[in-house]
């Protein structure tokens, strides 16, 4: 279904004050990653955390049932036979078997989130760089400057690669309605925390008509690559990029689709489940068998020594959990929303920089109209971040 939205408007962004305020702890806020970064100092030990960022309420429950089962297991040993216990010498067998099945499976986990991670990374790496590119190498010397209408193409294209990063998070949260009007059939998809996936700032930057096809099995991002694409091609038959350069920021696309398509793998390969099930399994057994071998030691305080083992074996496998999809809302998981937003806001600054340079060009133009005779070298665009100086105007 098309779409129409207008240019959205860029937003000023005021240069902050980046001196320490305060007390000396105190994280200085910056505008680079400043969405990303965390902002304040903590208060409290990570050891006094038990909510924000813990996963101790997942695990609550299993660690419960283990303590209500030592103190069944206690109460026969001590009313209702003369023991029920089993040899200790058990026990060191049995956790070698969870310890590895535990770190093969933090292991992995990790691993997953380090690449999803890196893959974030590659693909705002990759957006740079054709920024950087095309701005600086859309104009041809002898032709001049780009007119109104290829500026705007520059524009376009600048904005779709700005979507990119929205248009996988929410590939990779299957958001299919993010990129749509509320009230269409997409529009009434929710999202993971029951709310409409419908971002406006997203849809802003997405070319006006554009026809999405996700109902039938095709993602945005890769849909959207077709128009840098087809703006490289532009670019090379406008004369702005030669062979070799067109070559290098089609290879810059697809280093972007790579990092696309390897999200997507984690995304879309869970662990194996035979792995699943056999932890569980193992990590239950091992939490039953231990009350028997430290009840006649102990007596009833194995009800708090098992309960703490059962803490932290349930801990680190519900770790392991929540780092399998690092591309969720849970506090480990990667921060897309913030990653996406600082991508936006560096290629948004940079743009209006551009925007700002680009009047030049204006002048340049209308001295070719009018037959400047100081125009008649080959054009060469100003350099950007650099303070714009006023021409003096010379009266005819």
């Amino acid at each position: 279904m098309p779409l129409n939205f207008s240019e959205p408007p860029t937003p000023t962004l005021s240069r902050q004050n980046t001196s320490l305020v305060g007390n000396h702890h105190q994280r200085r806020t910056t505008h680079p990653h400043l969405l990303s970064s965390r902002r304040k100092p903590r208060r409290w030990p990570l050891v006094f955390r038990f909510i924000k960022g813990a996963i101790h309420v997942e695990i609550l429950l299993p660690v419960f049932l283990h303590a209500v089962f030592t103190a069944f297991v206690v109460y026969l040993d001590t009313y209702a036979f003369d023991t029920v216990g089993i040899p200790s010498s058990i026990i060191p067998s049995l956790s070698i078997v969870v310890g590895l099945i535990l770190v093969f499976r933090n292991q992995t986990s990790y691993n997953r989130f380090w690449d999803g991670r890196n893959g974030m990374s590659s693909m705002n790496t990759c957006v740079r760089n054709l920024t950087r590119t095309i701005l600086t190498n859309s104009y041809s010397s002898t032709r001049g400057p780009p007119t109104p209408a290829e500026r705007e193409d520059i524009e376009r294209t600048i904005r779709i690669m700005m979507a990119i990063p929205y248009a996988v998070k929410n590939h990779l949260r299957a958001e299919w309605g993010a990129a749509w009007e509320l009230g269409s059939v997409f529009g009434n998809d929710l999202g993971e925390r029951g709310s409409a996936a419908y971002n406006p700032d997203y849809a802003g930057l997405l070319p006006a008509g554009l026809e999405g096809h996700e109902d039938e099995g095709l993602g945005l991002p890769y849909q959207l690559t077709f128009f840098v694409d087809g703006f490289i091609k532009r670019g090379e038959d406008r004369g702005w990029f030669n062979a070799p350069g067109a070559s290098q920021m089609q290879a810059q696309l697809n280093a972007l689709l790579d990092a696309y398509g390897r999200m997507e793998t984690i995304k879309l390969t869970p662990m194996p489940v035979a792995h699943l099930i056999h932890q569980k399994q193992v990590l239950a057994l091992f939490g039953c068998v231990l009350p028997f071998a430290m009840v006649d030691e102990m007596g009833w305080w194995a009800i708090p020594i098992v309960s703490l083992v059962i803490f932290t074996l349930y801990g680190i496998e519900g770790i392991g959990s929540q780092l399998e999809d690092p591309f969720g809302y849970d506090r480990n998981d990667i921060k897309m929303d913030a990653l996406v937003g600082d991508s936006k806001m560096e290629i948004d600054t940079v743009l209006t920089e551009w925007r700002n340079h680009s009047k030049a060009m204006d002048g340049f133009r209308e001295g070719q109209i009018h037959g400047d005779r100081c125009q008649e070298k080959k054009y060469t665009p100003p350099d950007l971040f650099l303070k714009l100086r006023t021409r003096p105007r010379t009266s005819n």
